[in-house]
């Protein structure tokens, strides 16, 4: 029997958070294998992505908020089992339903995501290369997997630009989720990438790492002459961007305003809108 608190810490909500780069892959491909996707997603979102928060729990053994939950209670021995039990469930998995090579793209996004939080390597605890660590492999990596999986194309039909507009989704998302972390990850040791920016720097970086990646998502609808589904996909990030002006501006008049209730706003708002936006996409490419 599953305790509350494994099922709080593996906080199976934010996999929600972690959906938009899959969208966002499957709304890039002229083809679909809606099985092969579906299998992917649960693999995805149901095992890999809660084995990660509860592993990452188990090594920072958390007093403060983390993402998803406002206080989140002490893991322990069952949690540390229930992690390990789903990672293996999600390889021989992805082995059986996909092959071996697919397995050890799922592998290394694993062992990355170990690595970011292990105690005795922690590459969290550098902003640079656990920033990479994250965007490289929630954006690139999934971004990648998601294509290769759920149609018949190759990795080198695969376009770099909409490989860097994924990493670059992440990239500037990622910071944002870190704002209201800052004394609680010096007292951990860990100096994150919104630490090194600060508060109203991390605003600034994010807005700018957006603004590169939509110019990127314009140049290849306008390449493919689709140009107004680019212009759909921003009619649902207005709520974003509004929000995320406005929030700008409290951080800017008192930085205490970067606090979780907030972030976790925004992190809704802006999965909500991705999510909606690249599933509108997927919809109209695909019944149009």
């Amino acid at each position: 029997m599953l305790k509350k608190s494994t099922i709080q810490l593996l906080r199976f909500p934010f996999s929600f958070f972690l959906m938009p780069v899959f969208c966002f892959a499957l709304s890039m491909l002229s083809e679909i294998n809606w099985y092969k996707a579906a299998v992917l997603f649960f693999i995805l979102h149901v095992l890999v992505y809660p084995s990660s928060n509860g592993y990452n729990s188990l090594q920072d053994q958390d007093k403060g908020s983390i993402g998803g939950i406002e206080k989140p209670p002490s893991p322990d021995k069952q949690l540390s089992f229930i992690t390990r039990l789903m990672d293996i469930l999600a390889i021989i998995w992805m082995n059986q339903f996909f092959g071996w090579d697919k397995a050890l793209w799922l592998l290394v996004y694993i062992v990355f995501s170990r690595l970011y939080s292990f105690r005795k390597i922690r590459l969290k605890k550098y902003p640079i290369i656990g920033y990479l660590t994250v965007v490289l492999n929630q954006g690139g990596l999934i971004f990648v997997l998601v294509s290769l999986v759920s149609s018949n194309i190759q990795f080198n039909e695969i376009s770099p630009l909409l490989i860097v507009a994924a990493i670059l989704l992440i990239g500037g998302f990622y910071p944002i989720t870190q704002i209201y972390q800052h004394q609680q990850d010096k007292e951990d040791g860990v100096t994150t990438i919104s630490m090194l920016l600060g508060k109203r720097g991390t605003f600034v970086f994010c807005g700018l790492l957006y603004a590169f990646a939509f110019s990127l998502l314009a140049f290849h609808f306008l390449s493919i002459q689709q140009i107004e589904l680019f212009f759909i996909l921003q009619v649902f990030f207005i709520p974003v961007i509004l929000f995320f002006l406005f929030w700008a501006i409290q951080v800017w008049k008192d930085e205490r305003n970067a606090d979780f209730k907030r972030t976790m706003r925004m992190n809704w708002i802006a999965s909500i809108a991705s999510n909606g936006g690249f599933i509108t996409l997927l919809i109209l490419k695909h019944n149009g």
